[in-house]
């Protein structure tokens, strides 16, 4: 199976999700925790706490999905590898998925989309860093895009219901919107949160949704370019570096104009 079938086959599958998630008025299906007593817990609309519960329901479809398809459903060793979830075909091909959420604004704007490192196993992508398979053995990464609106918060997430008065409980977010894309297609040129390594996403919805990112229209060669020799300001003075060689696509694009013209003089 090449990579854009594989793609092709997850987008299809994931239409189905919203449904799977959301009740009719389009809330969350999800209302709290239950316990051996039938008391049930809210549940906080914390993104972590959130991301968790929606990868738990939406993993046995995933599994369905693969049996379909003749792929096997790996999941990481450890709790901080890479990827999520590792597909794998009957011709030994690999497909990288990585769960990836956030919630969306009336401006239909994300919070923030974090794409995971460049630094380890984005660099050094012969070898087994955090990982299970070396970066380069995947046909392709992509994400799994969850995006959702969070509800309008009464003060009652810490109350105890009864299954009697589980109509009472609101959900704490709604109107998911879902979607795949490689994650080169949907990467900015900016790292995703303060001092950490990591690769942010553009925040547009409709540019998440259509793989419309910065590196779209040039790439992913370039994607790749960009992000495996870019420094963050404290890294580039810790490799002796004084300054970082760029730090967005422009400085990017001067920089290499800047390298080719000394290449050519030194060819002089």
């Amino acid at each position: 199976m090449d990579k854009k079938v594989f793609q092709e086959l997850l987008a299809e599958e994931v239409k189905s999700y919203k449904a799977l998630l959301e009740t009719p008025n389009n809330d969350w299906i999800v209302k709290g925790f239950i316990d051996v007593n039938k008391n049930i817990y809210g549940i906080t609309n914390d993104t972590k706490v959130v991301s968790k519960v929606i990868e738990i329901i939406l993993i046995p479809k995933l599994a369905s999905f693969a049996e379909r398809n003749g792929l096997v459903l790996e999941f990481p060793s450890a709790q901080n590898f890479y990827p999520d979830l590792t597909f794998k075909d009957k011709e030994g091909n690999l497909f990288a998925v990585d769960f990836k959420s956030s919630y969306y604004r009336d401006d239909k704007k994300v919070n923030g989309l974090t794409l995971g490192s460049y630094w380890g196993y984005f660099r050094d992508r012969q070898v087994k860093r955090n990982t299970d398979y070396p970066y380069d053995d995947y046909k392709c990464h992509l994400v799994l895009g969850v995006l959702y609106k969070q509800g309008v918060e009464d003060g009652k997430d810490m109350e105890v219901y009864s299954i009697d008065t589980l109509a009472d409980i609101k959900s704490v977010i709604e109107h998911f919107i879902f979607f795949v894309q490689p994650k080169w297609k949907i990467a900015s040129d900016q790292p995703g949160s303060g001092n950490t390594r990591n690769i942010g996403g553009v925040v547009d919805v409709d540019k998440l949704v259509n793989g419309e990112g910065t590196f779209a229209k040039y790439g992913e060669e370039v994607f790749n370019d960009y992000w495996m020799n870019y420094y963050n300001a404290a890294d580039a003075q810790k490799a002796g570096m004084g300054k970082q060689h760029y730090h967005n696509l422009k400085t990017y694009i001067e920089y290499l104009e800047k390298m080719s013209k000394r290449l050519t003089e030194l060819k002089k």
